[in-house]
Protein backbone atom coordinates (compact mmCIF):
# COMPACT_ATOMS: atom_id res chain seq x y z
CA UNK A 1 0.00 0.00 0.00
CA UNK A 2 1.38 3.40 -1.01
CA UNK A 3 1.58 5.90 1.82
CA UNK A 4 0.16 9.36 1.33
CA UNK A 5 2.55 12.26 0.78
CA UNK A 6 0.19 14.69 2.51
CA UNK A 7 -1.31 14.08 5.95
CA UNK A 8 -4.45 15.60 7.35
CA UNK A 9 -6.19 16.10 10.67
CA UNK A 10 -8.98 18.28 12.00
CA UNK A 11 -9.23 19.34 15.65
CA UNK A 12 -11.30 22.11 17.23
CA UNK A 13 -12.18 23.63 13.87
CA UNK A 14 -8.59 23.76 12.61
CA UNK A 15 -7.61 21.55 9.67
CA UNK A 16 -3.89 20.85 9.44
CA UNK A 17 -2.59 19.79 6.03
CA UNK A 18 0.95 18.47 6.37
CA UNK A 19 3.36 17.97 3.48
CA UNK A 20 4.93 14.62 4.34
CA UNK A 21 7.48 13.87 1.65
CA UNK A 22 10.77 14.58 3.45
CA UNK A 23 12.73 12.19 1.22
CA UNK A 24 12.63 14.83 -1.54
CA UNK A 25 12.37 17.93 0.67
CA UNK A 26 8.59 18.06 0.22
CA UNK A 27 9.00 18.80 -3.47
CA UNK A 28 5.83 19.46 -5.41
CA UNK A 29 5.65 16.13 -7.21
CA UNK A 30 2.56 15.22 -9.25
CA UNK A 31 1.33 12.95 -6.46
CA UNK A 32 1.87 15.50 -3.71
CA UNK A 33 0.14 18.21 -5.76
CA UNK A 34 -2.85 15.92 -6.36
CA UNK A 35 -3.18 15.00 -2.68
CA UNK A 36 -2.74 18.60 -1.56
CA UNK A 37 -5.43 19.78 -3.97
CA UNK A 38 -7.92 17.14 -2.81
CA UNK A 39 -7.47 18.06 0.84
CA UNK A 40 -7.70 21.80 0.19
CA UNK A 41 -10.94 21.35 -1.76
CA UNK A 42 -12.42 19.19 1.01
CA UNK A 43 -11.43 21.54 3.83
CA UNK A 44 -12.68 24.62 2.01
CA UNK A 45 -16.04 22.91 1.50
CA UNK A 46 -16.27 21.78 5.15
CA UNK A 47 -18.21 24.38 7.15
CA UNK A 48 -16.86 22.99 10.44
CA UNK A 49 -13.31 23.95 9.39
CA UNK A 50 -12.63 27.51 10.53
CA UNK A 51 -8.89 27.72 9.78
CA UNK A 52 -6.52 25.73 7.54
CA UNK A 53 -2.88 25.32 8.58
CA UNK A 54 -0.34 24.34 5.92
CA UNK A 55 2.43 22.44 7.71
CA UNK A 56 5.29 20.08 6.90
CA UNK A 57 7.41 17.24 8.22
CA UNK A 58 11.18 17.09 7.90
CA UNK A 59 13.64 19.96 7.89
CA UNK A 60 12.34 21.65 4.69
CA UNK A 61 8.92 23.25 4.21
CA UNK A 62 8.92 22.86 0.43
CA UNK A 63 11.73 22.88 -2.12
CA UNK A 64 9.54 23.75 -5.10
CA UNK A 65 8.70 21.67 -8.15
CA UNK A 66 10.08 18.14 -8.31
CA UNK A 67 12.92 18.60 -10.79
CA UNK A 68 13.28 14.87 -11.39
CA UNK A 69 9.79 14.90 -12.91
CA UNK A 70 10.42 18.13 -14.79
CA UNK A 71 13.55 17.11 -16.69
CA UNK A 72 12.71 16.44 -20.33
CA UNK A 73 9.03 17.26 -19.79
CA UNK A 74 6.82 19.80 -21.50
CA UNK A 75 4.79 22.32 -19.57
CA UNK A 76 1.67 20.17 -19.23
CA UNK A 77 3.69 17.12 -18.22
CA UNK A 78 5.65 18.85 -15.47
CA UNK A 79 2.58 20.36 -13.82
CA UNK A 80 3.17 24.00 -14.70
CA UNK A 81 -0.39 24.07 -16.00
CA UNK A 82 -1.90 22.70 -12.79
CA UNK A 83 0.20 24.45 -10.15
CA UNK A 84 -1.73 27.73 -10.55
CA UNK A 85 -4.87 25.93 -9.39
CA UNK A 86 -3.19 25.06 -6.10
CA UNK A 87 -2.09 28.65 -5.54
CA UNK A 88 -5.52 29.96 -6.50
CA UNK A 89 -7.26 27.56 -4.10
CA UNK A 90 -5.21 28.94 -1.22
CA UNK A 91 -5.38 32.57 -2.38
CA UNK A 92 -9.18 32.58 -2.86
CA UNK A 93 -10.12 30.18 -0.05
CA UNK A 94 -12.94 31.70 2.03
CA UNK A 95 -11.39 29.86 4.97
CA UNK A 96 -8.25 31.61 6.27
CA UNK A 97 -5.00 29.74 5.56
CA UNK A 98 -1.94 29.90 7.82
CA UNK A 99 1.46 28.63 6.63
CA UNK A 100 3.76 27.19 9.31
CA UNK A 101 7.43 26.97 8.33
CA UNK A 102 9.96 25.24 10.53
CA UNK A 103 12.44 25.15 7.65
CA UNK A 104 13.37 26.52 4.23
CA UNK A 105 11.08 27.31 1.30
CA UNK A 106 12.30 27.58 -2.26
CA UNK A 107 10.72 28.59 -5.58
CA UNK A 108 7.23 27.05 -5.77
CA UNK A 109 7.31 26.52 -2.01
CA UNK A 110 7.59 30.29 -1.57
CA UNK A 111 4.57 30.61 -3.85
CA UNK A 112 2.54 28.49 -1.42
CA UNK A 113 3.70 30.66 1.49
CA UNK A 114 2.75 33.86 -0.32
CA UNK A 115 -0.69 32.51 -1.23
CA UNK A 116 -1.54 31.95 2.45
CA UNK A 117 -3.22 34.71 4.44
CA UNK A 118 -0.73 34.51 7.29
CA UNK A 119 2.73 32.93 7.32
CA UNK A 120 4.74 32.22 10.46
CA UNK A 121 8.30 30.90 10.29
CA UNK A 122 11.03 29.81 12.63
CA UNK A 123 13.77 32.42 12.62
CA UNK A 124 16.14 29.79 11.20
CA UNK A 125 14.05 29.32 8.04
CA UNK A 126 15.43 30.62 4.75
CA UNK A 127 13.90 31.52 1.40
CA UNK A 128 15.03 31.86 -2.20
CA UNK A 129 13.61 32.40 -5.65
CA UNK A 130 16.09 30.00 -7.19
CA UNK A 131 14.47 29.72 -10.63
CA UNK A 132 16.87 31.91 -12.63
CA UNK A 133 19.83 29.87 -11.39
CA UNK A 134 18.18 26.83 -12.97
CA UNK A 135 17.47 28.59 -16.25
CA UNK A 136 13.75 29.05 -15.64
CA UNK A 137 11.51 31.97 -14.65
CA UNK A 138 9.56 32.45 -11.37
CA UNK A 139 6.50 33.24 -13.46
CA UNK A 140 3.64 31.32 -11.85
CA UNK A 141 4.56 32.12 -8.26
CA UNK A 142 4.91 35.82 -9.14
CA UNK A 143 1.10 36.03 -9.13
CA UNK A 144 0.96 35.42 -5.37
CA UNK A 145 4.41 36.70 -4.41
CA UNK A 146 4.53 40.12 -6.07
CA UNK A 147 1.48 41.55 -4.28
CA UNK A 148 3.30 40.91 -1.01
CA UNK A 149 6.86 42.04 -1.76
CA UNK A 150 8.30 45.53 -1.86
CA UNK A 151 9.13 46.21 -5.51
CA UNK A 152 12.85 46.79 -4.94
CA UNK A 153 13.14 43.52 -3.01
CA UNK A 154 11.26 41.63 -5.71
CA UNK A 155 13.64 42.87 -8.41
CA UNK A 156 16.71 42.00 -6.37
CA UNK A 157 15.63 38.59 -5.13
CA UNK A 158 13.93 37.35 -8.31
CA UNK A 159 16.92 38.33 -10.44
CA UNK A 160 19.75 37.20 -8.16
CA UNK A 161 18.19 34.05 -6.68
CA UNK A 162 19.97 34.94 -3.45
CA UNK A 163 19.00 33.12 -0.25
CA UNK A 164 17.55 35.38 2.44
CA UNK A 165 16.59 34.77 6.05
CA UNK A 166 13.31 34.93 7.93
CA UNK A 167 14.01 38.36 9.37
CA UNK A 168 14.30 39.83 5.88
CA UNK A 169 11.23 37.85 4.77
CA UNK A 170 9.27 39.71 7.45
CA UNK A 171 10.83 43.04 6.49
CA UNK A 172 9.86 42.78 2.81
CA UNK A 173 6.35 41.50 3.55
CA UNK A 174 6.66 37.87 2.50
CA UNK A 175 5.82 36.44 5.93
CA UNK A 176 4.10 37.87 9.00
CA UNK A 177 6.42 36.84 11.80
CA UNK A 178 9.64 34.98 12.54
CA UNK A 179 9.97 33.43 15.97
CA UNK A 180 12.33 31.11 17.78
CA UNK A 181 11.88 27.50 16.71
CA UNK A 182 10.67 26.55 20.18
CA UNK A 183 7.98 29.26 19.97
CA UNK A 184 6.71 28.38 16.50
CA UNK A 185 3.80 26.16 17.53
CA UNK A 186 2.64 28.64 20.14
CA UNK A 187 2.65 31.47 17.59
CA UNK A 188 0.73 29.41 15.02
CA UNK A 189 -1.77 28.44 17.71
CA UNK A 190 -2.17 32.10 18.67
CA UNK A 191 -2.90 33.03 15.06
CA UNK A 192 -5.43 30.24 14.56
CA UNK A 193 -7.23 31.11 17.79
CA UNK A 194 -7.51 34.76 16.76
CA UNK A 195 -8.80 33.82 13.31
CA UNK A 196 -11.40 31.48 14.84
CA UNK A 197 -12.86 34.42 16.78
CA UNK A 198 -14.02 35.96 13.50
CA UNK A 199 -17.42 35.19 12.00
CA UNK A 200 -17.04 32.76 9.07
CA UNK A 201 -18.97 34.77 6.47
CA UNK A 202 -17.36 38.03 7.58
CA UNK A 203 -13.90 36.46 7.36
CA UNK A 204 -14.60 35.18 3.84
CA UNK A 205 -15.92 38.57 2.73
CA UNK A 206 -13.00 40.41 4.33
CA UNK A 207 -10.52 38.11 2.64
CA UNK A 208 -12.22 38.68 -0.73
CA UNK A 209 -12.13 42.43 -0.09
CA UNK A 210 -8.42 42.33 0.63
CA UNK A 211 -7.73 40.39 -2.58
CA UNK A 212 -9.93 42.41 -4.95
CA UNK A 213 -8.50 44.95 -7.41
CA UNK A 214 -9.28 48.53 -6.45
CA UNK A 215 -11.26 50.88 -8.64
CA UNK A 216 -9.25 53.91 -9.80
CA UNK A 217 -12.32 56.06 -9.09
CA UNK A 218 -12.57 56.84 -5.38
CA UNK A 219 -16.33 57.45 -5.52
CA UNK A 220 -16.92 54.00 -7.01
CA UNK A 221 -14.67 52.41 -4.40
CA UNK A 222 -16.56 54.09 -1.54
CA UNK A 223 -19.91 53.05 -3.05
CA UNK A 224 -18.81 49.42 -3.32
CA UNK A 225 -17.45 49.39 0.22
CA UNK A 226 -20.57 51.08 1.63
CA UNK A 227 -22.74 48.40 0.01
CA UNK A 228 -20.49 45.64 1.36
CA UNK A 229 -20.59 47.12 4.85
CA UNK A 230 -24.39 47.52 4.79
CA UNK A 231 -24.94 43.92 3.67
CA UNK A 232 -22.95 42.55 6.57
CA UNK A 233 -24.39 44.89 9.20
CA UNK A 234 -27.85 43.68 8.13
CA UNK A 235 -26.88 40.01 7.83
CA UNK A 236 -27.92 37.35 10.32
CA UNK A 237 -24.29 36.94 11.30
CA UNK A 238 -23.78 40.67 11.81
CA UNK A 239 -26.92 41.01 13.91
CA UNK A 240 -25.90 38.02 16.04
CA UNK A 241 -22.46 39.52 16.60
CA UNK A 242 -23.92 42.82 17.78
CA UNK A 243 -26.42 41.09 20.07
CA UNK A 244 -23.66 38.98 21.59
CA UNK A 245 -21.54 42.08 22.15
CA UNK A 246 -24.38 43.90 23.92
CA UNK A 247 -25.25 40.83 26.01
CA UNK A 248 -21.58 40.19 26.90
CA UNK A 249 -21.70 36.61 25.68
CA UNK A 250 -19.84 34.65 22.98
CA UNK A 251 -21.39 34.83 19.51
CA UNK A 252 -22.84 31.65 18.05
CA UNK A 253 -19.71 30.86 16.03
CA UNK A 254 -17.29 31.11 18.98
CA UNK A 255 -16.13 28.29 21.22
CA UNK A 256 -18.39 28.14 24.31
CA UNK A 257 -15.59 29.03 26.71
CA UNK A 258 -14.66 32.18 24.83
CA UNK A 259 -15.76 35.69 25.72
CA UNK A 260 -15.33 38.57 23.28
CA UNK A 261 -12.32 40.66 24.16
CA UNK A 262 -14.42 43.81 23.73
CA UNK A 263 -16.63 42.93 26.69
CA UNK A 264 -13.64 43.08 29.00
CA UNK A 265 -12.65 46.58 27.84
CA UNK A 266 -14.20 49.17 30.19
CA UNK A 267 -13.09 52.00 27.91
CA UNK A 268 -15.46 50.94 25.16
CA UNK A 269 -19.14 51.63 24.97
CA UNK A 270 -21.68 49.05 23.70
CA UNK A 271 -21.82 50.56 20.21
CA UNK A 272 -18.14 51.21 19.57
CA UNK A 273 -16.13 49.49 16.88
CA UNK A 274 -12.46 49.98 16.10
Amino acid sequence: MTENLVRHRVADGTATITLDSPHNRNALSARLRHELRELLVADIADESVRVIVLDHTGPVFCSGMDLRESRGAGASEQGVNEFPELLELIWTSPTPVVARLAGPARAGGVGLVAAADIAVAADTATFAFSEVRLGVVPAVISVTVLPRLAASAAHELFLTGETFDAARAVHIGLINSAVRAEDLDAEVDRMTRMLAKGAPTALAATKAMLRRPRSPRLSEEFADMLALSARHFASEEGQEGMRAFAEKRPPSWAAPAERPEQAADPERGPDETR
